[in-house]
């Protein structure tokens, strides 16, 4: 890392040590790792592959790019993708071999159009909506989307391999959305198996499922989050306990230490003000790579072996940290969030300052801070 650059250190051992263990507490169930995103921050090719060798069956993405990117990194892992719009090209991913997601019955006909001019069977995982209101086909038309599914692998076109739902609460535990997905999840598997369906996998538990739910479990676990150590119900601690480790450090390096007197403002509006005389830590990283301009003089990194507010607002490429008396200077590291072993924040320390998840903290570093990679894969 140079001087005048942050960067974003990926632990790949701890993204396979964690799917691992999300793997012992899935009880059977496969795992696909979720790695949508650009992994959720941390890199979608190095992240699949830390999570395939932590032993993921499955590998889950939002849109064709993105699983065309797993293809063409060498990935055969089955692989999932599930968001789109009309008049996309699936003819890629399937001839890839990518399972695709269909909700509707103009969904069942773009998908196997598209497997006819490849001449390749495509794989389909039909969504219910069972409470979420996102994708998903509702209750009322899960029937005609089984019945096209069925005449488009009656056809040689399609081969119906899944059935899937989401959450909407899953993080809430106790919260009556939950049993009630469960129940609607559990009668609509049923009236496709009546039509006809042999499902492989039926699917419905994310991070906070596969973590608290054993009866949501089925025949395979999506967890995302929780594939990079981050918790999805912080409330209860899981993964800490879990031993599941974040993965992502985020760094930087003081660009220009100055000291200062008393009564200075810093940074734009002059939002902050010195007390006395003290040294201020110009840090080259700012909303553009992600740091939140609302994190002005609220969020804390690690810098001269304590925690520091950010002083002033946080500008398009940098911020300023007030050290006091302490001992700075250009080149010094600040670590802006990270697994917390040294005392720096972590990823959900940002998040609670915030008043959001973590997961907006890892998935918003931009593309100019580089991801640098280490620890060893299982």
């Amino acid at each position: 890392m140079s001087v005048t650059t942050a960067e974003a250190r990926v632990d790949l051992g701890a993204i396979s040590n964690n799917v691992d263990l999300l793997r012992e507490q899935a009880g059977g169930a496969g795992v696909m790792a979720v790695v949508k995103a650009d992994g959720y921050g941390h890199g979608i090719v190095p992240a699949a592959r830390a999570a395939v060798a932590g032993g993921a069956s499955w590998l889950g993405v939002a849109t064709l790019d993105e699983a065309m990117t797993v293809r063409r990194a060498g990935l055969d892992t089955p692989a999932m993708c599930w968001l789109y719009t009309p008049g996309e090209r699936f003819d890629d991913a399937i001839a890839a071999g990518v399972d695709l997601s269909a909700t509707s019955v103009g969904q069942v006909a773009e998908i196997t159009q598209a497997a006819a001019r490849v001449g390749r069977q495509v794989r389909l995982h039909l969504k219910v909506d069972t409470g979420l209101s996102r994708s998903g086909a509702t209750p009322a038309d899960w029937p005609s989307v089984v019945d096209a599914a069925l005449r488009a692998q009656a056809d040689g076109l399609a081969s119906v391999v899944g059935l899937w739902s989401h959450f909407a609460c899953a993080d809430e535990p106790g919260h009556p959305s939950i049993a009630a997905q469960l129940r609607v999840f559990d009668e609509t598997i049923e009236v496709a198996e009546k039509a006809g369906v042999r499902p492989e996998v039926c699917h419905i538990a994310n991070s906070a499922a596969t973590l608290t739910l054993p009866e949501a479990r089925y025949d395979l676990v999506r967890p995302g989050i929780a594939v990079y150590g981050l918790d999805p119900i912080p409330s209860l601690g899981l993964t800490r306990r879990l031993g599941l480790r974040p993965a992502m450090t985020l760094a930087a390096r003081v660009a220009v230490a100055k000291r200062v007197g008393a009564g200075e403002g810093v940074s734009y509006g002059h939002r902050y003000v010195t007390s006395a005389e003290t040294t201020l830590g110009l840090v080259p990283i700012g909303y553009a790579d992600g740091v939140p301009r609302h994190g002005t003089n609220l969020l804390q990194v690690w810098a001269a072996g304590k925690r520091r507010r950010i002083a002033g607002t946080v500008c398009m490429d940098q911020f300023v940290i007030d050290v006091g008396d302490d001992g700075i200077q250009a080149g010094d590291e600040v670590v802006l969030f990270g697994p917390g072993d040294g005392g720096e924040p972590t990823a959900q320390d940002w998040a609670e300052m915030l008043g959001t998840i973590s997961y907006e903290i890892v998935t918003r570093i931009g593309a100019r801070i580089p991801r640098t990679y280490g620890g060893d894969t299982q």
